[in-house]
């Protein structure tokens, strides 16, 4: 009995979130279907009932007690990890939920299921964070992926969007048979899927020379590659520009920030505790894929014109520095991961916040914000928004005393501190040359003079302006008491210590 209520307890959340969203597509279904009432009033009324129902998810996630369990005969863990990371995931979906809503209306995306979408997306995150078997976490993340192939073409009107949805489909086809068959491999080999028996089946696990070794190597290999792929970390990163470009901008920013902490929590169980005798092996892949994050995510940056590809890329880098901190293997590296996925989180929501509300009247035409051009001369035009982008961009170049700078110093300690040096210098001097395209893009707003003789910017919505605030104020004002989140993140990565 014990047991069976325990289970329940571990997935309180996603049990609630699933039973709204049937009574949610009930309700879109009876109603869309109406003679009188259309879908605007559906639309309106969408929005507001899945704030209520992530306000009640949060309530729900922090009012319970954050215990360790293993739940569903080993399928999957409840630990403080998993619930801090829901926390903040349900947090960053409201505070995106903020910033598309003006976006939603203007491009007159009224399908109601696209709020179903995004519910389900939030449970598929959080059923990754708790997989704890080689099962559930192809499962898992195969659920997630679908929805995410629906969100990238859920503007039926664009052909772009179509695009990006079937060029997500296609290459996460291919992840997906990486995942399986590395998972096929290594339970054909030991004949186990759950992650703590393999963890105790590999403890002092040598690598020799011998063909069950081999392919134990190739099957783990395939599941690193699958999840690196997930990611979007070099060199299996070829889909994200393109998809980034074609979705909606309120997609965009969603695949951008929400489905990182899901995936890298995932990493760092399968790593750190699971594969961790396999060090060796898989430090090496680590190391290439944040090496080539890095340089490709710097470097393509310098080639884009256009918002979605250039944060897209930006956000390739930001996946290196991500993985340079897990080489470590140790408690330190797991905390820096936690402290720079914050402070990444809160960056992209200020970044969005910002890209996804900015329209520019080009009379007498009103335009989003497409490429990076359009903000040419923008200190004249509106100082206090020139402003936020500029704090905006030092933080995601990594100049003090933003937060950005925090989040990759602490990263390099770890890095250091495990004699990682040569790729901790190349990642300090590639920070470098990257400070020149977030550098060039403040110069183009202060000191460029645009071609348009009269812009006009079209004032923000209060609730993207208040995510935009929040953003910033996190971001200036972090060094004040760093020390809040950094026992933040290591409370989040206490978990990994066992």
């Amino acid at each position: 009995m014990y047991n069976f209520l325990y289970n329940f307890y571990s997935i309180l959340t996603e049990i609630y979130i699933i039973f709204n969203i049937c009574l949610l597509l009930m309700y879109g279904v009876f109603l869309s279907t109406y003679s009188t009432l259309g879908y605007p009033l559906l639309s309106k009324n969408f929005t507001i009932l899945t704030l209520q129902i992530l306000l009640f998810s949060f309530l729900l996630t922090f009012l319970q007690v954050p215990l360790n369990l293993i739940s569903w005969n080993g399928f999957l863990l409840n630990d403080s990890f998993t619930y801090y990371a829901k926390l903040i995931i349900i947090l960053a979906t409201i505070s995106w939920f903020f910033l598309s809503l003006d976006y939603l209306v203007y491009e007159k995306l009224n399908y109601f299921e696209f709020w179903i979408l995004v519910l389900l997306a939030i449970v598929a995150m959080f059923f990754i964070m708790q997989s704890y078997d080689l099962l559930t976490i192809y499962l898992t993340i195969e659920f997630q992926s679908l929805i995410f192939y629906i969100l990238a073409s859920i503007n039926r009107t664009s052909e772009f969007s179509t695009e990006a949805g079937l060029k997500y489909f296609i290459l996460g086809a291919f992840s997906s048979a990486f995942l399986l068959c590395g998972s096929s491999i290594v339970y054909g080999l030991t004949g186990l899927t759950n992650l703590n028996d393999l963890a105790q089946f590999f403890s002092g696990f040598l690598g020799d020379e011998n063909l069950f070794s081999y392919n134990l190597v190739i099957g783990f290999s395939f599941i690193l590659v699958a999840l690196l792929f997930k990611l979007s970390a070099a060199p299996f990163h070829i889909w994200s520009p393109d998809v980034y470009e074609g979705a909606p901008f309120v997609v965009t920013a969603f695949f951008s920030i929400l489905p990182k902490f899901a995936i890298i929590g995932l990493l760092l169980r399968v790593l750190l505790y699971t594969f961790y005798d396999l060090i060796p092996l898989w430090q090496n892949i680590i190391l290439l894929s944040a090496f080539l994050s890095i340089l490709i995510g710097t470097f393509s940056a310098f080639a884009q014109y256009k918002w979605k590809r250039f944060l897209a890329y930006s956000s390739i880098n930001h996946v290196g520095f991500m993985l340079l901190a897990i080489l470590g293997g140790d408690f330190e590296s797991i905390s820096s991961v936690v402290f720079y996925l914050i402070i990444y989180v809160i960056t992209m929501l200020g970044t969005f916040a910002f890209t996804i509300n900015t329209k520019i009247y080009n009379y007498p035409i009103l335009h989003q914000l497409r490429y990076l051009s359009d903000i040419n001369g923008l200190a004249k035009y509106n100082p206090f928004l020139a402003g936020a982008v500029v704090v905006l961009l030092f933080s995601m170049a990594g100049i003090p005393p933003m937060a950005g700078f925090f989040s990759k110093l602490f990263v390099l300690l770890a890095a250091i501190q495990v004699n990682s040096f040569g790729i901790s210098l190349f990642a300090v001097i590639v920070s470098c040359i990257a400070c020149f395209y977030y550098i060039r893009l403040i110069k183009n707003m202060y000191f460029e003079s645009t071609t348009i003789h009269w812009k006009v910017i079209k004032p923000m919505s209060k609730l993207s302006s208040l995510i935009l605030g929040i953003s910033l104020l996190s971001i200036l004002f972090i060094f004040v008491d760093i020390e809040i989140v950094s026992i933040i993140s290591l409370v989040i990565s206490i978990p990994f210590l066992y």
